[in-house]
């Protein structure tokens, strides 16, 4: 399954925790979506964000967890998500944060 490079930009995260087990079958999307976020232009956009990869052979479900700055987390469970709907639901999520981030500049400078 191919899935175009799309822009990742960790500026707003603090962490990115991937737990799978690599003997399921569902595991794939969750590995290309840490392989976008792992990536060398992504980390640049945010050095100190902490990339953690938990390899298990428990059966566990492919899950990601994402802790932002703010303290807002999210959690997608790869079973069932498409690499391109992680990607998605990830960069609106950060693209909310700008915006936020913005409207905070803007208050304090007017």
């Amino acid at each position: 399954m191919a899935v175009p490079k799309a822009a990742v930009v960790l500026r707003h995260v603090k962490s990115v925790m991937v737990r799978f087990c690599p003997f399921q079958t569902n595991v794939e999307t969750t590995r290309i979506f840490l392989e976008h976020v792992n990536s060398k232009k992504a980390r640049a956009s945010n050095i100190s964000c902490v990339v953690t990869t938990d390899v298990r052979h428990d059966g566990s479900e492919p899950v990601v967890d994402i802790m932002f700055a703010d303290g807002d987390r999210l959690i997608m469970k790869g079973a069932n998500l498409t690499a391109a709907e992680m990607l998605s639901a990830f960069n609106s999520r950060c693209i909310a944060k700008d915006l936020k981030a913005e409207e905070k500049t803007k208050k304090k400078g007017a």
